[in-house]
């Protein structure tokens, strides 16, 4: 809004029908005509009601002009022949948030205009777990992202922000098992095809929970285009992934070491295991050496003693003298009925932590299992799938893992072979899912190789196509990708994408089929194996996070590369999440998108960080710290709540989430609705045609606009161009918290504290009709301006207000940017910065001196003649805000004769101030004031002087006390000085007063 058309004013009245009106908006709807040739322009949302009903019916407008930005507005009243300014109830209510989305989503502003120009905007929206529920994670990303798809709405790129859930395989699977269980069902008596029925029945009823909270964050994302990883469209991409990378001989099938859930029965990936430290026990027991005395043994220590029955080496370092004798020797697994193992040497021990001797179990712990490949060890695995001892675990075959560890440890005990058992605190590994502990297990699962692939998504950063935010996620994302290993994609799940493999029935397991649907599997083995071969479809699904990481192109229509969001909108712009899936989901959609599209799928990686509680601990629900987003809103409202987590950390970092910090932000909300209600009080009403069209005349975007206003306004207007230029570099560069506390702090500060405050002395009895007009132009453009900059953080309350003032176009959510680059009169901010210094001088006087607040009192002040020019212009303004006499404030280029009974502020070069005493306080009471402060502080000093006067004190005390007791007196002494001559000074005018 940077000027006021002048075009010719009129009243008209026509007939026409209207949506049903928002009560709570003042039964008014506003409608929109461009002169001169008066179209009808979009109407608000329909389905607005009054009174509740949803009836639509005729009705006779009564138009008349309103404030714009240069086209004619017009308010039709639907119930008023004369229509008031619209009102702005006392506060915001946020129950209008849900009336305002729901209007903003049927009139299609979330979708990307299909008719704009220019490089489109895209957002692929981090698909939440169909499961979830909304948590302060969510907020966070949802807040963040909604702020650059309202940004670059508004700047005019074509925006979509793409929604969507995850079928989250395990959590899923494991929230319809409980059900199930709870109505006394079992999975495997349903049988796969009717389990995964039910969860399509419950995914159905309660899967769209998640996406409905995220509305009520304000989430602007094209819903029409709404996703889920087990669409038709979306399996289709996951089937042709998995065919083409099988087909570049990417993917395998074989035995490795995975985290094994036993209740879950599959494996899980690193993501979905959590450690945790909890108290346990380090036990140390005698590894004896075959054929050797009692005494030839090698001392181990393990948390986990039952896993010694799959023992296939014990390891030294070949340095460790006190091992040396037995390197090459066999050792005798205890328990085990006399089974021996190879003693051997490598590095890899370090002598110097614990015993030094290591038992190890290849076919159990990661470690054991690198060393156990690197030397050739043979794996012996100990488990059933379900976590008890199998047959290689001999007299423990049977019992559960934790039963046979405290089985085992008693044996050991009785055999003499145990040393002790120490407490120690473990890191235990748990599935995020079931709570219960992973067992890291050896198992036939399927891969894909990622060094290829790995390869591709290091060069794109290293050439400077990827761009990652903050920049010191770098290290780690090339830290993950170059030492990357084989991905397990496998999981032992009935709910997720079947594996597209088929057996031959008959046949050995490495004679499989690879296709794209069950018809060309059988097409492939009837011409390999004949008309009667029988097949059978693998029975595992793939990882969650492989569907997931196609979401960037999947969701546009690939492998279609002819569809059409797929030519328009991909490759995408920014993918923004959390740090801690850079990894897991960030650098796997990389390099798939570079594998199947050639092109990066996003060129700027933007991370955010943990949303913690106001301590900076974790939220957690054993802590009872967890703050639900939903009740945070219903107390302090959407925006305080976006606001709140928007300014509050910067890229990559925690934010600490404080009740003080909404608190405060809500009481911004306030602040931004008390300003607008003030503006819209002080406008004139819509019947004042003469009034309007003298606002309209006044302009702000041309160096001649600015230069013809008055100082407060000139001063106020250039501050908002500076912000408009600094904010929107700021939104670009996604330095979102320095955008937020910008515009927070210019608005509290600059414009309601001081704009609006000097407004008030153009605004009230004021004849002058241009100073008048321009004082409420000004009001109504910097707030129309402040509005449109703070939509992307705080999108309700805005828009409410923008509806509720006088603007233009139909909605804040698509009207257009502030240009940068508009005139800013730096004298103008350098003189008002010094009238601001000279106010706050004489108020922090006042308030040194207890001057009641109503008191007006007298000022001299001494300018150069530069500085009078603007202090006599702003002479209102400075009374008024320093609560001065105004026929007692003389602007004057010397001291006052009395300067020696004055209190003397020096503001800058060229400009002081003389407040008379005797205007400040009652002499005889500040003398008896003065007089108790400066015994109390004789006093201090006596009693400092007087230890410093002791010999014993000063040569037996620390040398830093008998320091602190010099400084003590020194500032007592300082302070008394200030005070005798204050009352010196009080006491010659008291003496002066009474002559």
């Amino acid at each position: 809004m940077a000027s006021f058309s002048s075009s010719l004013l009129w009243t008209t009245r026509l007939p026409l029908h209207c949506p049903p009106l928002s009560s709570s908006h003042n039964s008014l709807l506003l409608l929109r005509f461009r002169a001169p040739s008066a179209r009808l322009g979009r109407l608000p949302a329909a389905g607005w009601r009054i009174g509740g009903s949803r009836e639509r019916s005729g009705c006779n407008g009564n138009f008349s002009r309103c404030f714009s930005t240069g086209r004619p507005t017009f308010r039709v009243s639907a119930s008023s022949e004369n229509l008031p300014p619209m009102e702005l109830g006392k506060n915001f209510d946020f129950a209008s948030e849900e009336r305002l989305y729901n209007w903003w989503e049927s009139q299609g502003y979330f979708k990307p205009d299909a008719t704009a120009a220019g490089e489109p905007f895209v957002i692929p929206m981090p698909p939440p777990n169909v499961t979830g529920a909304l948590h302060m994670g969510h907020a966070m990303f949802v807040t963040l992202e909604d702020i650059m798809a309202r940004f670059w709405r508004m700047r005019g790129r074509p925006t979509l922000w793409m929604p969507g859930t995850d079928h989250a395989g395990i959590a899923t699977q494991l929230v319809v098992e409980k059900m199930l269980t709870a109505q006394g069902i079992k999975r495997t008596e349903l049988g796969r095809e009717a389990f995964v029925e039910r969860v399509w029945e419950w995914k159905e009823k309660y899967g769209g929970t998640i996406t409905n909270q995220m509305r009520r964050l304000g989430a602007s994302c094209d819903w029409s285009r709404e996703h889920f990883t087990l669409d038709d469209q979306l399996s289709a991409a996951v089937l042709e992934a998995f065919c083409r990378l099988h087909e570049k001989g990417l993917i395998y099938r074989g035995s490795y070491m995975v985290n094994w859930s036993p209740h879950l029965q599959t494996a899980v990936s690193d993501l979905e295991v959590e450690y945790s430290e909890e108290p346990g026990k380090l036990y140390y027991f005698k590894y004896p050496v075959a054929g050797g005395s009692s005494e030839d043994y090698l001392p181990v220590a393990t948390t986990r003693p039952e896993t010694l029955l799959g023992d296939t080496a014990v390891a030294v370092n070949p340095e460790d003298e006190r091992y040396q004798k037995y390197i090459g020797k066999m050792a005798v697994v205890p328990l085990s009925g006399g089974r021996e193992v190879p003693i051997i040497a490598d590095e890899y021990v370090d002598k110097d932590f614990g015993t030094g001797a290591l038992k190890i179990t290849p076919g159990h712990d990661p470690n054991d299992y690198a060393i156990g490949k690197k030397l050739g060890l043979p794996f012996i695995n100990i488990f059933n799938k379900d976590a008890t001892l199998n047959e290689n675990a001999g007299a423990y075959c049977g019992m559960d893992r934790f039963e046979a560890r405290t089985k085992l440890w008693e044996d050991l005990e009785k055999s003499g072979l145990a040393i002790k058992a120490e407490p120690y605190t473990l890191r235990v590994p748990r599935s995020q899912r079931g709570g219960e502990v992973v067992e890291p297990l050896v198992s036939k699962q399927w891969f894909v190789i990622m060094q290829p692939l790995a390869d591709k998504a290091l060069k794109a950063l290293e050439d400077g196509e990827l761009r990652i935010i903050p920049d010191r996620f770098e290290k780690i994302y090339n830290f993950w990708l170059s030492n990357i290993k084989d991905w397990c994609v496998s999981r032992q799940l009935w709910w997720g994408h079947r594996i597209p493999v088929w057996y031959v029935e008959g046949s050995d397991e490495s004679d499989y089929i690879v296709a794209r649907s069950e018809e060309d599997a059988y097409k492939a083995a009837r011409a390999k194996h004949g008309e009667d071969v029988k097949l059978t479809q693998e029975s595992d699904v793939l990882d969650t996070w492989f569907s997931s990481g196609l979401w960037p192109f999947s969701t546009l229509g690939w492998p279609n590369t002819s569809a059409d969001d797929y030519q328009r909108f991909y490759p995408t712009a920014v993918l923004e999440t959390g740090h801690d899936i850079l990894f897991f989901w960030v650098a796997r959609m990389i390099m798939m998108g570079i594998e199947f599209t050639g092109k990066l799928p996003f060129s700027t990686v933007y991370l955010h960080g943990l949303v913690r509680d106001a301590q900076g601990r974790k939220m957690s629900k054993s802590l009872g710290n967890v703050i639900d987003p939903l009740d945070t809103i219903e107390e302090y409202g959407t925006d305080a709540l976006r606001f709140t987590l928007a300014t509050g950390t910067t890229p990559g970092q925690d934010v600490n989430l404080s009740m003080e910090r909404l608190t405060s932000n809500k009481a911004f909300t306030n602040k931004l609705w008390n300003a607008g209600k003030f503006i819209l009080l002080n406008l004139p009403p819509t019947s004042d045609t003469s009034a309007w069209e003298h606002i309209r005349e006044h302009e702000f975007d041309t160096e001649a606009g600015v230069a013809s206003l008055p100082l407060s306004e000139r001063w106020v207007v250039s501050k908002l161009h500076e912000l408009v230029d600094s904010v929107t570099t700021d939104y670009e560069k996604y330095f979102f918290n320095e955008a937020g506390r910008a515009i927070y702090d210019f608005f509290w500060s600059d414009f309601a504290d001081w704009y609006i405050e000097a407004s008030k002395t153009r605004l009230y009895k004021n004849e002058d009709v241009t100073s008048l007009s321009r004082t409420r132009a000004v009001l109504s453009y910097v707030f129309e301006t402040v509005l449109r900059l703070l939509h992307p953080f705080m999108p309700f309350v805005t828009e409410e207000l923008w509806q509720g003032m006088p603007h233009e176009g139909v909605a804040l959510i698509v009207s257009s940017w502030p240009n940068r680059g508009r005139p800013k009169d730096l004298k103008a901010l350098q003189d008002f910065d010094s009238l601001q210094s000279l106010v706050r001088s004489i108020r922090n006087a006042r308030a040194e001196y207890s001057v009641e607040p109503a008191k007006r009192i007298s000022a001299f002040i001494v300018a150069s003649s530069a500085n009078q020019t603007f202090i006599e212009e702003e002479k209102a303004v400075l009374v008024m805000l320093s609560r001065l006499d105004p026929d007692s404030v003389n602007v004057v280029s010397s001291p006052p004769g009395n300067a020696d009974q004055a209190v003397h502020l020096v503001i800058a070069e060229g400009l002081e101030a003389y407040l008379p005493l005797a205007d400040l306080v009652d002499i005889g009471k500040e003398v008896e004031r003065l007089k108790k402060q400066a015994a109390k502080l004789q006093t201090d000093y006596d009693s400092s002087m007087k230890r410093l006067s002791s010999s014993k004190f000063v040569e037996k005390a620390p040398a830093a006390v008998v320091q602190g007791v010099r400084e003590q007196a020194k500032e007592a002494q300082e302070k008394l000085n200030i005070i005798n001559s204050r009352l010196e000074l009080l006491n010659s005018m008291a003496v002066s007063s009474s002559q």
